[in-house]
């Protein structure tokens, strides 16, 4: 290890953030990292545990002890190395993953855990600075096709691993530009688009045929799907032209509020207000953008997406910005007895947050009012909980100002006719239903048909997104070829 007392010396060294009248004034990121002393500080931290937890709390079990000596020790190289053998791609997940290692980590029974997240970040970021980030393209080429549907972290990650295995892979996206949720659900101040884009070129150079724009399938009538396709292909063609298809497309169905009001213009779903957003970013135009320039923004649903939606409101110019949650308020510091080393239950404040925003608990909608067609306003009411049952307050409706709502209360399911179209058989949650077994794992019901990410567990973080493509890969690899060296 680094440093023996080097837990009992130091303190955490937190990320920074640019202040909030200039972060707000644009969509770029704005966390300062840490320079190299305060790297090395933060890996000395690591007590090198003899059971670390923090390799099993994260998904992918990223080799977190060996990485943090090594930036201890200031051995950029071997420390991506290491980061890179269980990650493949450090740089979404040191930006936007919230880092179950962390509250996993020993130190955090009694104390700050180590920054993991924190390393990671500067180990990649460093790794791309000095050109250590190169493609693997496979010597041996096995003449296996392979179509992986959905460009997300888990598409991107089966493709690459796949086309590191030697296959002839093609990834599929209906979107205009590869990346999935990761390009049109996560705004650019949390990711720049950039660093999907030079990992498409380093998958490219690997031997990945990347074909945006294609829509397998079909999407239900009416839809709200993003969907910025512009050729289409069905199942059946897939089926014909690929020895084995990955399904990736991730949990799009977003979750609904089917109360009076619903159909008022100025409701809509977060995933409509959010891609659009990105796409302008990106040098595009969009016809309608739905803008919160001036108005009275309520975000119904208090995670990340919702978080995503106040951020960007703010960014808008939005008059003020509340956020909903049902649940009550968490308590500001979890029981560590209780729940360490699982991810705890607590009060979570993003930058979001902290750049402006009103934060209501404990609240359900009950009615959209509206004038003229447009939503004005909402009818809400105070609820309670009691032995996991919800009850209104009684005399606790009011109305509240709204001329923009965003709908951000999670993900029900992926789309069922991307399902349905290969016919694959579905849980109790409309989920594709495949099993994670060692052997034979992804597999769904349908010969040559795999299913890996939100489309099989249901949404999810990108970390364990990247885990499911990864495992996905090695079982078609073992499909196709009768075994397989890549890493589960």
């Amino acid at each position: 290890m680094g440093k023996v007392t080097g837990f009992m010396e130091y303190e955490r060294i937190e990320e920074g953030y640019k202040p909030v009248p200039e972060r707000v004034r644009h969509y770029k990121e704005f966390v300062v990292g840490l320079s190299n002393e305060e790297a090395r500080v933060q890996g000395a931290r690591c007590m090198d545990c003899g059971t670390p937890f923090c390799n099993s709390g994260c998904p992918v079990n990223n080799i977190i002890p060996d990485f943090n000596d090594l930036v201890y020790r200031q051995d950029w190289q071997n420390a991506f190395a290491v980061l890179d053998s269980t990650n493949n791609f450090p740089e979404f997940t040191g930006r936007i993953c919230p880092a179950p290692c962390e509250a996993a980590c020993t130190l955090n029974v009694n104390d700050d855990p180590v920054g993991i997240k924190s390393l990671e970040h500067a180990i990649i970021d460093r790794a791309w600075e000095h050109g250590l980030v190169k493609p693997r393209a496979a010597r041996i080429k096995t003449g296996k096709k392979v179509a992986v549907v959905g460009s997300g972290p888990a598409g991107m990650a089966a493709a690459q691993q796949l086309a590191r295995a030697g296959h002839d892979v093609t990834l599929f996206e209906k979107n205009d530009r590869i990346g999935g949720l990761l390009r049109y659900g996560i705004p650019d101040f949390k990711m720049e688009k950039h660093h999907i884009d030079r990992r498409v070129e380093q998958m490219q150079a690997e031997g990945v045929t990347m074909r945006p724009g294609v829509m397998v399938g079909r999407l239900p009538e009416g839809s709200k799907v993003t969907n910025w396709a512009q050729e289409t292909v069905t199942p059946e063609q897939l089926q014909k032209d690929f020895d084995a298809i990955v399904l990736a497309g991730g949990a799009e169905q977003s979750r609904d509020l089917p109360v009076p009001g619903r159909d008022l213009a100025g409701v809509h779903f977060a995933m409509e207000f959010l891609p659009q957003q990105n796409k302008v970013n990106a040098g595009d135009k969009v016809k309608g953008q739905i803008r919160a320039d001036g108005k009275h923004v309520i975000v119904i649903g208090g995670g990340d997406t919702g978080s995503d939606c106040v951020g960007t409101s703010n960014r808008h110019g939005a008059a003020s910005v509340t956020q909903f949650e049902l649940m009550p308020m968490p308590p500001e510091q979890e029981n560590k007895e209780l729940t360490w080393p699982y991810w705890p239950y607590k009060l979570r404040t993003s930058s979001s947050h902290e750049e402006g925003c009103e934060r209501e608990f404990a609240i359900a909608t009950k009615e959209f009012i509206g004038e003229k067609g447009k939503v004005a306003g909402l009818k809400t009411v105070r609820v309670e909980w009691k032995d996991g049952k919800m009850s209104e307050v009684p005399g606790s409706e009011q109305v509240l100002k709204a001329d923009l709502v965003l709908l951000a209360m999670g993900f029900v399911s992926p789309v069922q006719t991307l399902l349905e179209g290969f016919a694959v058989d579905k849980d109790a949650r409309g989920n594709a239903k495949a099993t994670t077994e060692f052997t034979g794992g992804y597999a769904t019901n349908v010969p040559k048909v795999f299913a890996a990410g939100d489309v099989r567990r249901g949404q999810s973080l990108v970390v364990w997104a990247i885990r499911e493509g990864r495992q996905a890969a090695r079982a078609v690899d073992e499909f196709l070829m009768g075994f397989s060296d890549l890493p589960r």
